[in-house]
């Protein structure tokens, strides 16, 4: 499982409208062209599960295009990434196959690659949500490529001295191998080793390896974390074991222990976080940006919530623009119910959704379907309190630190666990984040996302036609809103009879029992046809 970072909770800055359908997507076709041997030409996309059913309205036919045509998920060319296919002299077709199980996620893809030297590549991609991506097979040969390090995939024959040979050319470049692992059908036959490194690795190196007589093809897939801050200077072997031990330590594997950490220390939850980022980093050779990108984050946020206060966006669907500002309207008319940071925080969080829906740019926390919750509730604190960027980050973090145990415990893809482990989730961690910039506890960050995520459970994924706009908006705002709940009665000192933890095995247990209509398939709740009128 790939080790989560912040970038994976407060992340990532990506085009709408779905993190698992459009980045996800994009994720899996960057790392096939990654495979290639020579630019492609000629691509077929098999699509199966949820992908099946709603990849048009999630924008998944443009983004696994643009992600062929090695475009990055905040790229806003992803909108028209047809014409540059065209341009670009990129052939592609799409076959969705409702019919077929022959899957195991239920975002998975199939692609076909004809590249301009001839040569053919089948490779298996799935959206795991939130953005990320692994590939579980090639040429019809398990696997597992996660992106998380640079990964080389070495196509052999299943030979004595191949590996030996693979690994001295790596240690002559000074690569450090993280992991590897061998694939293979037959014994004698064709294989493939992926070794993980902590490097990026270079032309020369890969030119070398594919000097073995054994090997047929050398392919480096460049590690997410290179595009994630500048790198650090490489440490010496002692540090570098310092280093993992510290992260060791702070990779905490539930609320308990993150709080245990945090009343050792006398700091608050965002510094658990925080220091469980620095040491990440630190093992993955990059230095710590994580003020600077968490400020980045949101300028983007402001801008999603902004944006369609004053200019109507019209949604990919036509299903959403404009209702945003007439929720503005109302307040401002004084005739709405809700003032101050709740009807700020609703207004923001369906402004996010229609930027989303619209192909903009947004913040997936965790997921692009549930990208309006903390903007929300954070920016509408941010003016109704005065509360600086710094002040708004700590709460970014904060969040994120909620975020993360729920990914790693549970999950926060709608297809696997319906829209509670998306705007769930998200309540949850906006939930986290008021209560620590209004001076709670770590434990009572718990307490608030704890409730806040207990009172969405249930909550079913049902997009209407397929796209993330109908109910995803209105269910974003009524999140915001949850999430200021929570946070008040937690900081009133009301506490849970059900635990944080205890709480997010519930809500995965009650995702994974939900029917697949009801989890993101666009086949059942709201997004199932209208039953006949009786007669």
């Amino acid at each position: 499982m790939k080790t989560l970072g912040l970038r994976d909770i407060i992340g990532p800055i990506m085009v709408g409208p779905s993190s698992s359908h459009t980045a996800g997507a994009l994720a899996c076709a960057l790392m096939a062209r990654n495979l290639c041997a020579g630019e492609p030409k000629r691509v077929t996309f098999r699509l199966l599960g949820s992908f099946a059913h709603t990849y048009r309205g999630h924008g998944t036919d443009k983004a696994l295009v643009a992600g062929m045509l090695g475009f990055q998920a905040d790229d806003l060319r992803i909108r028209d990434s047809f014409e540059w296919a065209k341009e670009a002299g990129l052939d592609f077709s799409f076959v969705p196959d409702a019919e077929s199980d022959d899957f195991t996620h239920p975002n998975t893809i199939d692609i076909h690659v004809e590249d301009a030297k001839g040569a053919a590549l089948d490779v298996r991609g799935e959206s795991i949500g939130g953005g990320a991506a692994v590939i579980s097979r090639l040429d019809g040969i398990d696997v597992q490529i996660t992106g998380e390090h640079t990964s080389v995939v070495v196509r052999q024959r299943d030979v004595a001295g191949v590996l030996a040979h693979i690994a001295k050319c790596l240690s002559d470049d000074g690569v450090n191998i993280a992991t590897t692992r061998m694939f293979r059908e037959r014994r004698g036959e064709i294989a493939y080793t992926v070794l993980e490194c902590d490097q990026g690795v270079s032309d020369r190196t890969r030119e070398l390896i594919l000097s073995h007589p054994g090997i047929s093809a050398v392919r480096v897939i460049p590690a997410d974390s290179l595009r994630a801050g500048e790198g650090a200077p490489e440490a010496a072997p002692e540090e570098a074991e310092r280093a993992l031990k510290r992260f060791e330590e702070l990779d905490f594997a539930s609320g308990a222990a993150m709080v245990g950490w945090c009343e050792r220390m006398g700091k608050p939850l965002s510094a658990a976080f925080a220091e469980r980022e620095r040491a990440l980093g630190a093992v993955q050779g990059r230095a710590d940006d994580t003020r600077e990108y968490l400020l980045h984050a949101l300028d983007v946020m402001r801008e999603a919530a902004h944006r369609p206060l004053d200019e109507v966006v019209n949604s990919m669907g036509g299903l959403l623009g404009g209702e945003a500002s007439r929720l503005r309207a109302l307040h401002e008319s004084g005739r709405g119910i809700c003032d101050g940071p709740v009807a700020k925080a609703t207004t923001y969080a369906m402004a996010v959704l229609e930027t989303n829906a619209s192909m903009g740019r947004i913040v997936a926390s965790p997921t692009a379907g549930s990208a309006g919750v903390v903007p929300g509730v954070l920016l509408a604190l941010g003016e109704e309190r005065g509360l600086s960027d710094d002040e708004l980050a700590r709460g970014l973090l904060c969040a994120a630190a909620v975020g993360y145990l729920i990914t790693r415990n549970a999950t926060v893809s709608g297809a696997e666990g319906g829209c509670q482990a998306e705007v769930g989730a998200a309540a949850a961690m906006a939930a986290a984040a008021s209560v620590e910039l209004a001076g709670g506890s770590a434990q009572e960050c718990l307490n608030a996302a704890a409730t806040t995520l207990s009172n969405l459970m249930g909550l079913v994924c049902d997009p209407v036609a397929g796209l993330v706009e109908v109910p995803c908006q209105k269910r974003n705002a009524a999140g915001a809103a949850a999430a200021i709940a929570g946070a008040d009665i937690a900081l009133a000192g009301i506490g849970n009879l059900v635990g944080f933890d205890e709480t997010v095995d519930a809500m995965y247990a009650v995702g994974r029992s939900l029917p697949f209509e009801l989890r993101e398939s666009a086949l059942g709740g709201l997004a199932a046809p209208p039953p006949p009128a009786p007669s």
